[in-house]
């Protein structure tokens, strides 16, 4: 049972294959009733000689009996499946699961219970009660599931108590396969600030890039099977002694990366409205916003690492590579608190990369590590910080003259820094480090350009 795929057949536990003695347990208060008044029945006709009370004695008996096989056997010719739909969520939104039972075999079932196991923080666990199931019959029932906290969660096994129409036998039947609802953070749209430096196709950027690389350059390569023959460059086949074709160089697309501080003493508090959960939101909103404007995107911690296939040096891109762009969405599901004490690893990381867009999420910064962070910086690049004083999100006090102080380091450093405080959208945020930076950039006698926004 995939999240949002096909419905699929869930098969047994192992744990319930316990044969008819196990079915036997699984006799009610009616039919235990009735099987020891039938024996006692057929005993008392015994003694007594009363033939017509030993076939009383051997109905009352034999009736539980009957009931026990005939559910012990339907109980495994009944199918279930599940169906996420969507099978990833923002946190805050709902889901629906979509249950499925086919009775696969050639006599009705009786009433069916369903129950479905969800953890605490979806909801409460839904219990559904089927009525009689014709043979080939199919019953669908759905229920919402909501999550105000990002993560991963199983959904599943699902049980199945199946009663006979006499009330003589309940048994219980565990499917082994379950699915898992990923609840992503909650996403900001921020406002659509005219970018330059863009892939092709987007605006500014088309001429920047094309200024740098005309449709005019080639570069030749090898001949493959199924390539314009008028595309054949002379010059190089006779070079190279092989056939030849010319292929336009691609502008380069616009790179940038989102640096989110996950580490413990960075933050204090917990909770879907804490610091660090408006950092990982933030986070996911920068990504989602730059792939939608045309960036090559790249989510880094500070522990130095990058979402693993993400592509080039973990660069995703929402053209190139979707799959990419929803598992960098998928870690930021599930990203927890680093054991780092410092941001050495990221800066590493950086320091090694080329031009391009920086977008921070700072916890609370020393001394130490705001220098570091200042030096992240790439002088051909621009960057933008997001810093917290996660101590104001647990007394809902002014900003500390500590972060005053880092802010005025990293602008020193070529930053457009800017502080966070509770209940700020990062909309506003985005838009006036846009502002900020434009002032920056007219007042140094600049085009106004923040490797990206303009």
């Amino acid at each position: 049972m995939t999240p949002g795929g096909p419905a699929a057949s869930a098969g047994p536990d192992s744990k319930e294959a316990g044969g008819m003695r196990a079915a036997l347990g699984g006799l009610t208060t009616r039919g235990r009733s009735f099987l020891a008044a039938g024996v006692a029945a057929a005993v008392c006709a015994y003694v007594l000689g009363q033939s017509d009370l030993l076939r009383v004695g051997l109905l009352l008996a034999v009736l539980p009996l009957i009931c026990v096989t005939v559910l012990y056997r339907t109980r495994y010719r009944v199918a279930a499946s599940r169906r996420l739909s969507p099978g990833r969520v923002p946190a805050g939104s709902e889901a629906r699961v979509h249950l499925r039972m086919d009775n696969v075999s050639r006599m009705p079932t009786g009433l069916l219970m369903l129950q479905d196991h969800v953890p605490y923080v979806l909801g409460p666990r839904p219990r559904f009660v089927l009525d009689r199931v014709e043979a080939g019959g199919r019953r669908e029932v759905s229920y919402r599931v909501r999550s105000d906290l990002r993560g991963r969660y199983p959904l599943g096994p699902l049980q199945l108590r199946l009663n006979d129409p006499f009330g003589m036998c309940e048994l219980t039947r565990s499917f082994s396969a379950f699915d898992t609802l990923t609840v992503i953070p909650r996403t900001e749209s921020l406002p659509a600030v005219r970018l330059a430096g863009e892939a092709s196709g987007y605006g500014d950027g088309r001429q920047r890039s094309l200024a740098l690389a005309g449709d005019d350059d080639i570069i030749p390569r090898a001949y493959r099977y199924g390539d314009d023959l008028r595309r054949v460059h002379w010059r190089s086949t006779a070079r190279y002694g092989e056939l030849m074709v010319r292929r336009e160089e691609q502008p380069q697309r616009a790179r940038c990366t989102v640096l989110l501080d996950t580490r413990r003493l960075a933050y204090q508090g917990a909770g879907p409205d804490s610091a660090f959960e408006w950092a990982v939101s933030g986070a996911a909103s920068a990504l989602t916003h730059l792939l939608e404007r045309g960036f090559a995107v790249r989510l880094l911690t500070d522990t130095g690492s990058s979402v693993p296939g993400a592509g080039a040096e973990g660069f995703a891109s929402s053209q190139e590579s979707v799959e990419s762009a929803g598992l960098m969405m998928d870690t930021l599901a599930v990203v927890d608190h680093s054991d780092g004490a410092g941001l050495s690893r990221a800066h590493d990381v950086l320091r090694g990369g080329g031009e391009g867009l920086l977008v921070a999420f700072f916890g609370d910064l020393d001394e130490e590590q705001a220098a570091l962070a200042a030096r992240m910086r790439q002088r051909s690049g621009s960057a933008v910080a997001f810093v917290m004083d996660s101590g104001t999100w647990l007394t809902g006090g002014a900003v500390a003259g500590a972060l005053d102080d880092r802010l005025r380091q990293l602008r020193e450093a070529g930053w457009t820094a800017l502080a966070v405080t509770p209940g700020t959208r990062l909309a506003d945020l985005w838009q006036q480090a846009a502002r900020e930076r434009t002032g920056e950039s007219s007042a140094a006698g600049t085009n106004g350009s923040w490797g990206g926004w303009s």
